[in-house]
């Protein structure tokens, strides 16, 4: 079968597709995706896949929805894949009209996360959940990556039929590591005793990074001896307010470090003592996944998604979103006590390793897909 998957940009093909792709190889298939073009692709090639380039499908723009839509059933008439796989909001929805209008056999769709359950005007909340309504008419295949929005789907009648595929990582790759910790550490200069708390995203606002900031201000304020570390960068399709000015003027000093876009995450992360995600929302996010696995305590908001992976008092820390105070004693509380950061780095562990690890959750969803 011949199996073309559409997402918006580079950063989620490498990160959230590259794996399906493998897989999908692996069982004989042909596959090929197509993206934006970017530099993070590179490595999807290095592997003899065939990635075509799309524009970025991340705006709301009329124009720029149309010349997508138009590049996308021209990509298709020529390929005449056997399955469209489409994924994200708006690369999701052009994909599956493209196919639709050229008769492509099966339709697939995940959702990563659904826009009208995001915060914002209830127009735009409204508009979001038609456009879901109407791709869902045209969808053979409904997935989701949590399970929460799968059951939003079937009660708003998106898709009776949808499912949740889950998110996952490679146990083999994510999980402790004491010599990566001690060089990382080293490298950085971090005191033998000082608590590293991390967090890895983009560098959007809606990733908490504002509440973030505040809270590691009262932690430290409060007598924490604690250090925050961010990896991640910007890409150039992100909307909203450049954090560059909060970063720069929070007053962290030393206490923060700006990593970048980094390809040793999981270094990162075993050497790392708690792990933040305060986002005001979220589909499934891996990176908590990632931190799961390598064995750390996660600080999360109470929001669809990351409420579903960590178990509150357990595994980890939920608060509510867009609050500073409930954080930074989140913040202060795992901190303080090595012993309870170690339990529920272990107990996180332990239950990523059943729900959420890489190769079952594949097998999972290219059995969903009919592959």
């Amino acid at each position: 079968m011949k199996l073309l998957e559409v997402i918006n940009v580079d950063f989620s093909l490498r990160h959230f597709l590259f794996p399906l792709m493998r897989g999908a190889r692996e069982r004989g298939h042909e596959v090929i995706g197509a993206c934006a073009e970017g530099p993070l692709l590179s490595a999807v090639r290095a592997e003899g896949f065939r990635v075509e380039p799309l524009p970025p499908m991340r705006s709301l723009a009329p124009g720029e929805q149309i010349r997508a839509v138009r590049a996308l059933f021209r990509l298709i008439r020529a390929e005449r894949p056997d399955m469209v796989h489409g994924h994200m909001p708006i690369a999701g929805l052009l994909a599956r009209l493209a196919a639709w209008t050229a008769g492509v056999p099966r339709i697939a769709y995940t959702c990563h996360g659904f826009l009208f359950n995001q915060p914002g005007p209830w127009t735009r909340r409204a508009a979001s959940l038609a456009l879901e309504w109407l791709g869902g008419r045209i969808t053979d295949i409904f997935l989701t990556v949590s399970e929460e929005e799968a059951a939003d789907a079937r009660r708003l009648r998106i898709s009776r039929r949808a499912v949740a595929a889950l998110n996952g990582r490679d146990p083999a790759i994510f999980h402790p590591d004491p010599a990566a910790r001690a060089r990382i550490r080293a490298v950085l200069g971090v005191p033998k005793e000082r608590v590293v708390v991390t967090a890895v995203s983009r560098l959007v606002r809606h990733k908490g990074y504002p509440e973030l900031v505040a809270a590691f201000q009262a932690a430290l304020a409060a007598g924490a001896d604690a250090e925050l570390w961010v990896a991640g960068n910007r890409l150039a399709t992100d909307r909203g307010t450049d954090l560059a000015r909060l970063f720069s003027e929070s007053g962290l000093g030393e206490r923060l470090r700006l990593l970048g876009y980094r390809e040793d995450i999981p270094a990162v992360l075993a050497a790392s003592d708690v792990f933040a995600l305060p986002s005001h929302f979220e589909g499934l996010p891996m990176s908590v996944i990632e931190a799961m696995l390598t064995g750390v305590p996660v600080i999360a908001t109470d929001i669809r998604g990351p409420r579903e992976q960590v178990l509150h008092g357990v595994t980890g820390v939920l608060v509510p979103p867009a609050q500073v105070d409930p954080l930074a004693h989140a913040i202060i509380e795992l901190g303080a006590d090595r012993e309870l950061r170690a339990r529920m780095g272990e107990a996180g562990r332990q239950r990523a390793l059943i729900r959420y690890d890489e190769h079952r959750v594949i097998a999972r969803t290219l059995d969903l897909l009919g592959l």
